[in-house]
């Protein structure tokens, strides 16, 4: 297992092949931005270290990396049109710098790229990888109307919550491992395992991207803070502050929640602090870590060595300990 930032200098330098599209400009340069606006190149990097682990060459894993990747920027388009969200990565988003019509259609061209990067695998393996990454894409979707929907709801729970984030979030990461674990040709036990690892860990860390949008800081965290709050939505810190505040707290979240017109500072200063009386904040990292220790207990499960094990763990470690 090589370091994080090895993986990710021979990513950027496949990335960088394939970003450089032709005609029709106004299709193919928004996409060459988003590709370009950087962000953690979380999952095409784990696709390459979990090849590595089960003993595969990570370069045989370059394109569905990238699969994975061009379908998570084609998701953040489409998801900052619907939330009408001003700035990705600190940079101003598709449809704000060109239009409306040129994100949706820029954005559908992605999917449609993502998928004939999987065509470069054969038989038995590119079935199981496109098997899974269909039944992802599909998930990532219903993740998606999931979040719509509840923020016109007053009745969601956090069991319904994380079940959202699971397959807005989650399982993207977890495909991500398991398609290294496919191209390697390790065993299914492992392949599941790792499955298993990847999917505790990204709902460990939507907690955290939650948590970051309330309290991180706009330079570092490459978004507007408190977007969550002016979109209403229910997020973990909401749902445990409805149920741990007191009767005010409630009154006072569930009217500013309906209000669909009121997207002020004061808002936002006015939530933020019901999360943190309220003792919702502790909850959410308590969730964190919860989630963080369900995805090392798997590491157990895996038959690969105790250092490949402790370097997945330190992996982990380091993503919660994040600030972007």
């Amino acid at each position: 297992m090589k370091p994080i930032a090895f993986y990710q200098d021979e990513f950027s330098q496949h990335l960088e092949e394939f970003n450089s599209f032709s005609e029709p400009k106004n299709l193919y340069q928004p996409i060459s931005y988003i590709l370009s606006l950087g962000g953690k190149r979380l999952r095409p990097v784990l696709t390459l270290m979990t090849t590595d682990i089960f003993g595969g060459n990570f370069k045989d894993a370059l394109n569905a990396a990238l699969c994975v990747e061009v379908f998570h920027n084609f998701s953040l388009i489409h998801d900052d049109i619907m939330d009408d969200a001003p700035l990705r990565r600190g940079q101003v988003t598709v449809h704000e710098k060109w239009d409306l019509n040129t994100g949706i259609l820029s954005g559908d061209a992605m999917l449609i790229l993502s998928y004939r990067l999987l065509e470069s695998y054969e038989n038995e393996q590119f079935k199981s990888l496109m098997t899974l990454f269909s039944e992802t894409a599909l998930q990532v979707c219903e993740g998606q109307q999931y979040d719509v929907d509840f923020e016109t709801r007053n009745d969601v729970i956090v069991d319904q919550y994380i079940r959202m984030i699971a397959y807005k979030t989650a399982v993207l990461v977890a495909a991500a491992m398991k398609m290294g674990a496919i191209i390697a040709k390790t065993t299914p036990q492992n392949q599941n395992s790792i499955y298993e690892y990847g999917y505790n860990l990204g709902i460990a860390f939507q907690l955290q991207d939650d948590y970051l949008d309330a309290f991180g800081d706009t330079e570092t965290f490459g978004k507007q803070i408190g977007g969550d709050i002016i979109e209403n939505k229910k997020t973990y810190l909401y749902l445990k502050a409805l149920e741990l505040g007191s009767k005010n707290d409630k009154k006072v979240l569930l009217e500013l929640f309906n209000s669909e017109s009121n997207t002020s500072e004061e808002k936002i200063n006015t939530v933020k602090e019901i999360f943190e009386t309220s003792g919702a904040v502790i909850q959410t990292k308590a969730a964190i870590e919860s989630y963080t220790k369900k995805a090392f207990s798997v590491l157990e499960n895996l038959a690969i060595s105790d250092e490949k094990k402790m370097g997945l763990r330190h992996f982990g470690e380091q993503l919660m300990q994040r600030k972007v």
